[in-house]
Formats: C-alpha cells, structure tokens, sequence
C-alpha cells in the first residue's frame, strides 16, 4: 500500500535526495508583493486562465495525468516517517482511478476536520501533466479546488499544527514542487552576451497548481499554529536545499514566491541561519567560478540584503569573508547588470555597517573593472558613488591612489556616459570634499586627463563638465593648481620633443633604405 502512494509521487534524481533534519531563522524582505498582500482564494482562481495557456518553460512538467513511476529519491528523502492511515486511503482511491472531491470544510463537524485536512493533503499528492490542456481537465480542477481549500483551513486554523499534519503538509509540498530544470545552457561556461529584457518571460504551464501550493506553504511557514520547534524536523536541510534549487526556475513569479518563503524560513527557524547562509554561498561560488548561468542572483541578492541590514556590530569575520569570497566576485560575471541593482545594495549595507571595509570593497570592484564593457563600467561608477559616499577620510586615504587612476582612465573614455558618469562624482559634496581634502595627492593624478578632455574631448557636455570639475581645484588651491599645469607643460614638451627624434630616427632609416635601394638597382 505505501509503495502505491510512493508510485504517485514526482521522480527526483536520488542522488539530491537526503533525510529531514533541522531548519532556519530572520527578516523581511524588501519590495516583495507576495509577502506584503498575501494572494488570497479569490487572485488565487483569476490566475488559473491566463497561467494555462502560457508557454511551456523548461522547468515543466513531462508526466501524462498522475505520476504512476516509483521514485526512490522520494524514500531517501523521507525514511522512517510513517504514512498516515487516512493519506493511504487517498492513494488507494487514486490507484482505482476514482479521482473525486473531498467534502468542504463547512461540512464536517469541527472533530473531524483535522482528519479531512489530512485526507485533501494525500489527494494533493498527484501530479498532472500540464503541458497538453486538454488533458485530465476535470481532475485538474478537483485538485485546484482542494487547494484553495487547504490554503483557506491553513490560514484560519485556531488549533497548533500536531507532527502528522506538518509531515504532510511538507511531503504534499515536496511531492509537487521539487523537481529538476532542464538545463542546456548551464555547462557552458561561456555565457554569450543576451538581453533578458528582450525575451519573452518563461512561463511555467503547471503554474495555476504550482502557485497556490507555494501560498500554502507561505501561510503554513507564518502561521502561529505551526511550531518551528516541531516544524524544524520537517522543514529541514534538504527541504531548504531542494527550495533554493528552485530559484533557478524560468518563471519569475515562481522566484519571487520562493524569495518570500525563504526568507520567511530565515526568520522563524533561527537554528539553520548560518546553513542557509552557506547553502547561498554555494550557489554564488558555482554561478561566479563555473556555470556563469542562474536565473535567481537577483532574488537571493534580495534576501540578503535584508540579512545583512539585520548583522549585528561587530561584525563577524565569517561575514566579512562572505563580502571578499562570494559579493566582490560577484561583480566579475558577463551578465552582472542582471543582478546589479541588489548586489550593490548588499556592498553598501556592509560597508554601511563597517566603514572600514570600504578600502577592501573599493580595492575589490577596481580587480574586476570592466575594460571593454561600457555600460557595465556606467554601472560600476555608480555604485562606486555610493560606496565612496560612505567612506570615512582613513579608508579613502588608503585606496584613492590606485582609485584616482582609475577615473582618470574614465575622464578619458570615448563612450560619452562613462566620462559623464566619472565627472559626476564631483556632484556629491562628500565625495567633493574627500578630495578636496586630498587634492594635493589626487589632483597631479587626474590632472592630465582634465586637460586632455578640456581640449581633445569629441562632446561638448563632457567638455563643459570638465572645466567645472578643473575650476573646482583651482578654486581650492590656484598655487597647486599653477604646479601642475607647468608640470603637464612640460611633460607635454618633452613628449613633443621625444615624438620629433623618434620621427627623424625613421627618416633617416627610410633614406638609408632608398639609397641603398638606388644603389641596387645602378649595380
């Protein structure tokens, strides 16, 4: 009989499938609209329509009607926990083929509603093919309906959760989320540049299920009933393993329920912070020194953001090691635009947090300057602003040599919004006076390129910029202003002169050449 219900669920590889242990704990994320206005039954059936006819992703589904294969993943992952009568009655009803609604929780006295909840948790358990419509659409229904139920008793129940409601809610879960993306581009290495803006949003056909199983598990993750004492043996490690697997998912309404549910996690099983934590990591190490390839950086980056904010002072060094191994890299990959805005929020938490990291940040993001990638480098000053508005004089004293070269570099680039965006630095009054308080170290070292753009720069705005940013230091101190201009002077001159012998010294060899052509040629 257990075998039949096992036959039911989803095939997963048993290579990641492991055994319940423990699970995490704290915050909120930001800007997340499935966390601040829970999706109700009513979003929940306006979603079915337009989520049914969407085009099939890679992550969806290949089984036709109900899984009907063994999978010996799904024992691993869940040795010794034992099946409940009531969920083997279910299974037995869907072996014989009789897939039938479960009477309503208004029905049934309040005695016997736990038993029920049980009973629609077990006719869960089956998973349809979604990526033919037209198939299964009566059980398909049946399924969608019972959710919404589940959904509904999870969120007004008055009574704690026992062990055999949270295994089943969590197996039911498992049952009909985990799975495997397929992934033909996630062993090359070489990430070809694209423009996710440009293609069409993935959309996962098993979405109309997929999305109220997700608000299930939101609703049980926050519910007071459910006891993260008790939970922790069900929500565990691999749980969570196997749920941030998931943000690899093409579906962007799928990440962003994940992000919610994770960092719900976080917050409520406070034993497993520091796996979550590494498990992250993990995921960062492989995207940045391998695959290059993972579609929720960004969402995690979130959840982080919001991890760090919450790190109390001092900081430990692990954290600190996570910043230098994991977020500064970060900054190295092709398609770092797509999750720049919330790494360069988790950069300045910390150095927001610390001000003496900002030597090690601003030292990490001139490792990785982009040399060819304009748009990127547009990227990197701004958030290179928001470091240095930060920084306390120490730690800039400290980088700004190596940093002012930097610049001086941009000043002098040809794209037109990499000069603007370097000249804008100037813009902030603190950033303004870092350097003007340093101006008789900073000034020699970007003077050459000020008096190469006030000349030789092809736009006029860049121009223009550059005589603001040039009358700024001879305001501030004209003597030394005066020192490096006859200094780039005379540098100037004897470039000229160098550039003259050089040219002589080829003439001369282009008449050596002739006369001995000419000779050559008499003989």
């Amino acid at each position: 009989m257990i075998k039949q219900i096992f036959g039911k669920l989803p095939r997963k590889p048993s290579k990641s499938s492991h055994s319940h242990n423990d699970s995490n704990g704290g915050g909120g994320v930001h800007g997340n609209s499935s966390l601040n206005s829970s999706l109700g039954p009513n979003s929940l059936n306006n979603s079915k329509s337009g989520s049914a006819s969407s085009k099939s992703s890679s992550s969806s589904r290949s089984n036709n009607g109900p899984h009907n294969s063994h999978s010996s993943g799904w024992n691993k992952l869940y040795h010794g926990m034992k099946t409940t009568p009531l969920v083997t009655q279910a299974g037995h009803a869907l072996t014989s083929g009789a897939y039938e609604a479960l009477p309503s929780f208004r029905d049934v006295p309040n005695s016997e509603k736990q038993g029920l909840f049980l009973r629609k948790l077990g006719l869960c358990y089956v998973v349809f093919d979604f990526s033919d419509p037209s198939k299964n659409l009566r059980e398909k229904e049946i399924k969608r309906q019972t959710l919404l139920e589940l959904v509904d008793y999870v969120s007004s129940v008055s009574t704690k959760f026992n062990e055999v409601a949270m295994q089943e809610v969590t197996r039911m879960v498992a049952a009909n989320l985990f799975r495997t993306f397929p992934s033909p581009n996630h062993d090359n290495k070489i990430l070809e540049a694209y423009d996710a803006e440009d293609e069409e949003p993935a959309m996962d056909p098993a979405w109309p299920h997929l999305q109220i199983v997700y608000e299930l598990l939101l609703r049980f993750v926050v519910s007071p009933e459910t006891d993260s004492k008790l939970a922790k043996r069900y929500i565990d490690h691999p749980f969570v393993l196997k749920l941030l697997d998931l943000f690899d998912s093409d579906d962007q309404r799928e990440r962003e329920y994940l992000k919610t549910i994770l960092h719900r996690i976080y917050g409520k099983f406070m034993v497993h912070r520091p796996y979550i934590r590494k498990a992250i990591n993990n995921i960062f190490y492989r995207f940045i020194f391998e695959t290059e390839k993972h579609n929720g950086i960004a969402e995690l980056l979130e959840i982080l953001g919001s991890i760090i904010n919450g790190f109390a002072l001092p900081l430990k060094e692990e954290h600190k090691l996570f910043l230098v191994r994991a977020l500064i890299p970060l900054h190295k990959p092709k398609c770092v635009s797509m999750y720049h805005q919330q790494l360069s929020y988790c950069i300045t938490q910390f150095v927001e947090k610390d001000f003496k990291l900002a030597d090690t940040v601003i030292r990490g993001l001139l490792k990785y300057w982009p040399v060819t990638n304009s748009s990127k480098e547009v990227m990197f000053l701004g958030e290179l602003e928001e470091v240095l508005e930060a920084t306390q004089t120490a730690e800039f004293q400290r980088c700004m040599v190596p940093l002012f070269r930097q610049i001086g570099r941009c000043l002098n680039s040809l794209h037109l919004q990499v000069a603007e965006r370097a000249l804008f630095l100037w813009n902030n009054d603190h950033i303004r006076n870092l350097i003007t308080q340093n101006r008789t170290v900073i000034l020699p070292i970007i003077f050459p390129a000020l008096e190469r753009n006030t000349r030789h720069h092809w736009n006029p705005a860049v121009q223009s910029l550059t005589l603001n940013v040039r009358k700024i230091f001879l305001d501030a101190d004209q003597a030394l202003f005066d020192e490096c201009l006859a200094r780039f002077q005379e540098h100037e001159s004897k470039e000229k002169e160098t550039q003259e012998k050089r040219e002589l010294i080829w003439k001369r060899l282009e008449d050596v050449a002739a006369s001995k052509s000419v000779g050559n040629e008499v003989q």
